[in-house]
């Protein structure tokens, strides 16, 4: 059993993962934070199934090496295509948060015959698993997904915000699969950097969700269930890895966590 002194583990292709990160640290700002940006590979919405689950393999046996106490697949990718080998590496005494479940989960407060629509990635669009996790839940729930494969890079190439972000927006909230939703799933941990866009275009008719903050619930719950929430009520520091530092990844870093922060490169074989 990890002890509370250890960190949170938690990892992504690339920024998008630190839209997680960031909510886990405003929930829980006591507890260490250990974050592995797979730069050098993103983005995962564009690899094989074979190819995601290695890298999420390689880089959660590293945070594990490192001591991590809890690992957060901040990827919706990697969460559809690798979060049970994860969890069978990780075993019974660390607990896998992935991204997918606490989002799906918080529809359950909503009403039964819910439209829901959900834009992500290819690999997690393909994957169906939230069409099937959906329907676990609610049968009468309807589920449009669409492929915004153009999305993360966007906001991996700091472009959110902006004229381009708003005329891609505006091609794929349009297209005629995810029309006449109650509710509009972002499934990708990136996408929360264009919700204020998102909710621009919908003006309040359609319920946007993004899983960061329903994520960190959901490891500040795990905390709890294992007894390794951290006790002190000073602040820890917290770690960033990368396979390749990029300009883009250090920008988004210091915007969430401060100027202060170093990255370390970090190249694992895999």
């Amino acid at each position: 059993m990890n002890s509370g002194s250890g960190p949170i583990g938690i990892f992504d292709s690339g920024i998008g993962g630190l839209t997680v990160a960031s909510s886990v640290h405003e929930l829980l700002p006591h507890e260490a934070l250990l974050y592995y940006g797979d730069t050098l590979h993103m983005p995962y919405g564009e690899k094989s199934q074979k190819s995601i689950e290695q890298y999420s393999l390689r880089i959660a046996e590293h945070l594990l090496e490192q001591g991590a106490k809890v690992l957060v697949i901040a990827c919706n990718s990697a969460s559809a295509t690798a979060s049970e080998a994860v969890r069978r590496l990780a075993g019974e005494s660390v607990p896998v948060i992935d991204v997918i479940n606490p989002a799906i989960r918080s529809l359950a407060k909503m009403k039964q015959d819910l439209r829901v629509g959900v834009i992500g990635t290819k690999a997690t669009i393909r994957s169906q698993v939230y069409p099937d996790r959906i329907s676990a839940l609610l049968p009468a729930a309807q589920v449009k997904c669409l492929e915004t494969p153009l999305l993360a890079p966007i906001v991996e190439e700091g472009l959110a915000d902006g004229p381009i972000s708003r005329e891609v927006l505006r091609h794929y909230l349009g297209h005629p699969t995810i029309q006449d939703i109650d509710c509009l799933i972002l499934a990708c941990t990136h996408y929360p950097l264009l919700q204020s866009e998102v909710e621009a275009h919908y003006q309040g008719r359609v319920d946007v969700l993004d899983s960061a903050g329903l994520t960190a619930q959901a490891v500040q719950e795990a905390l709890k269930i294992t007894g390794t929430a951290r006790k002190s009520d000073g602040h820890s520091a917290h770690r960033f890895l990368v396979s390749e530092h990029t300009a883009a990844f250090a920008e988004n870093a210091q915007r969430f966590f401060g100027g202060d922060l170093q990255l370390e490169e970090a190249r694992l074989r895999v």
